[in-house]
């Protein structure tokens, strides 16, 4: 392999959250009397900033309903996002042989650094990440690519021998802003025709595909 340090998004890429992201929002949202949203068009936002999200759900740009929203989703979140998150089926095993190889290896996410942390201590998997930034370890959000290039920064890594992987258009954006090799799984809801717009080495249906050739 030409890269010497992987780094993931999270979402959709490593793991799957939705049930928890779907409860917390629209248990923020019965809190504030405001329709709740559905599964699907929920699922569409992740790997936006929540704020951002929020806006895109229910196009109200208010900023004092927008923090108390914030609020009721932590709160909900902080009772069952890490429990309902669900790594994929191929997530520890391509994480084992990466450090097995000796590779470094990263989560450069929008979700709150210490969940991350949480929902990998609760599967075990906590060792094989050497280095996690968060959205809040940032002071501007994905696509900067600011949470990458502190990532890489952290691992004292050259940008040619990284690789970062992610499912979403925010994620490709990411890369192509730090100059970084990207590859997109198409676990999320992002198609592979939709990735035709920015630059990759690879297109995958699951993580063990990119590894295994």
């Amino acid at each position: 392999m030409k890269h010497s340090t992987i780094i993931f998004d999270f979402d959709y890429t490593l793991a799957d959250a939705t049930n928890g992201i779907v409860s917390s929002f629209n248990y923020a949202f019965s809190k504030l009397g405001i329709p709740s949203s559905d599964r699907e068009s929920i699922r569409r936002t992740v790997g936006l900033p929540l704020d951002k999200a929020f806006i895109q759900l229910t196009n109200n740009e208010n900023e004092v309903l927008i923090n108390r929203f914030l609020s009721f989703f932590r709160e909900k979140a902080n009772e069952v996002m890490s429990r309902e998150t669900m790594l994929y089926a191929d997530t520890v095993t391509t994480l084992e042989r990466l450090k097995q190889n000796g590779l470094n290896t990263g989560i450069v996410t929008t979700k709150y650094h210490f969940r991350i942390v949480e929902s990998l201590n609760m599967h075990g998997v906590l060792d094989l990440i050497d280095i996690i930034v968060g959205g809040e370890d940032v002071k501007v959000p994905k696509p900067s690519p600011e949470g990458l290039l502190l990532a890489i920064d952290s691992l004292n890594e050259q940008l040619d021998n990284v690789l970062y992987i992610g499912d979403s258009l925010i994620d490709a954006k990411t890369a192509l802003a730090a100059n970084v090799d990207f590859a997109a799984v198409i676990t999320g809801t992002t198609t592979e025709t939709e990735f035709s717009r920015y630059p990759y080495v690879k297109v995958v249906k699951s993580l063990s595909e990119l590894f295994n050739e």
